[in-house]
């Protein structure tokens, strides 16, 4: 019985079908427990089925990775764009926040992002450096507006000749406009969200140590800021 729908339309069905399913599986077995027979079996079809969606494990898995880097990429934007551009630090507080709401709210798919390296899956650069440098980027940009508008100390530690290589290299790849030690104290910022996150995300605290975890969060976060600013 015809469906009605285009090749198109069951090809985007189908993918979509797989890409839940894979979540639900990420959340239930971890990503190294992902297995495309399985979420055949699950969806009532051969797995031959499923594999002319997405060829290998390897392939849901990099689907799954973009697809979380630019969910939370977005939850992040959104909450930036709330926040009026002229308040950077504001911004950048909100960015942060908006990262440790999204990871809490769906850990396993922070794990897979921020988490143990899945065994045996090399991520492809050619399809996740864009998405998975959305959050850092976003980040330094924020910083390098915050020194152009002379908001950030002027007494930044001078980072050594390798990493002002190291800087110099990644801000032509984003295009920022900052100086080497602007660029290095940055990425403080980027370093203590992801730890202060994936140490509660993963319950590295303990289970009892922490009644107030958003207070202390957002206290990393601010320590953190008032490294860089002024005030």
């Amino acid at each position: 019985m015809a469906t009605g729908r285009s090749r198109a339309e069951n090809r985007a069905m189908m993918t979509d079908e797989i890409r839940r399913l894979g979540r639900e599986h990420l959340a239930t077995h971890g990503a190294a427990g992902l297995s495309l027979r399985a979420i055949a079996r699950e969806m009532g079809v051969v797995s031959s089925a499923v594999y002319r969606y997405v060829p290998s494990r390897d392939d849901l898995l990099t689907m799954l990775l973009v697809e979380a880097y630019n969910d939370v990429g977005d939850a992040i934007d959104l909450a930036v764009a709330a926040v009026e551009a002229d308040h950077r630090r504001a911004r950048l507080l909100a960015a942060a926040e908006a990262a440790r709401e999204w990871a809490l709210a769906d850990p396993a798919r922070w794990a897979l992002l921020y988490g143990s390296p899945v065994p045996g899956y090399a991520a492809p650069g050619e399809e996740t450096t864009v998405p998975g440098t959305r959050i850092p980027a976003l980040l330094l940009r924020e910083c390098a507006a915050a020194w152009s508008e002379g908001l950030l100390r002027d007494d930044l530690p001078t980072p050594t000749t390798g990493v002002a290589g190291d800087m110099s290299a990644i801000r032509d790849e984003f295009g920022i406009d900052a100086p080497d030690d602007v660029m290095a104290a940055s990425t403080t910022l980027w370093a203590v969200l992801v730890g202060a996150i994936s140490l509660e995300t993963f319950g590295q605290y303990g289970n009892d140590t922490l009644a107030h975890p958003a207070d202390l969060f957002r206290s990393q976060i601010e320590l953190t800021l008032s490294g860089l600013f002024r005030h």
